[in-house]
């Protein structure tokens, strides 16, 4: 059998077969280059984990503020009072003998007490932190 040169696509089963190949045969055909894929992957990655790490930190900051808020509204109904809050007021929060805390409607401006916080009853029944002393144990 007559050796053909390597510029034509021939088969022993298929002949000239040039036109069923998925690619380019001549010599004038552009080049085949496979695309970089890692750059791509390793990029979207990153992209991700970012992605992914800044929403976690947000869960993370969300979750600490409800630990925050269920432990000051913990604190206020097991604190000592003898009246019934009323929604809407503000109430403060000391620490009173036997480091037992109680809240009171006199401000810390008018008496000689451990101030704590000072807090208002919301409609939901639930207790929000307005101002507290900086190294509350909370």
């Amino acid at each position: 059998m007559k050796k053909k040169p390597d510029s034509i696509v021939y088969d022993e089963d298929q002949g000239y077969n040039a036109k069923l190949l998925p690619y380019a045969s001549n010599i004038g055909a552009p080049v085949i280059k496979l695309d970089d894929t890692v750059a791509w992957k390793t990029t979207g990655i990153h992209r991700v984990n970012k992605e992914f790490e800044s929403k976690f930190n947000e869960l993370k900051s969300e979750y600490n503020k409800l630990i925050e808020e269920y432990q000051w509204n913990e604190l206020a109904y097991k604190a000592q009072f003898n009246f019934e809050p009323v929604i809407g007021e503000i109430y403060y929060m000391y620490r009173g003998k036997e480091d037992k805390e109680f809240l009171s409607l006199i401000a810390p401006n008018q008496w000689k007490q451990e101030y704590i916080a000072t807090l208002k009853l919301t409609s939901e029944r639930k207790w929000v932190v307005l101002n507290k002393k900086e190294d509350a144990f909370v």
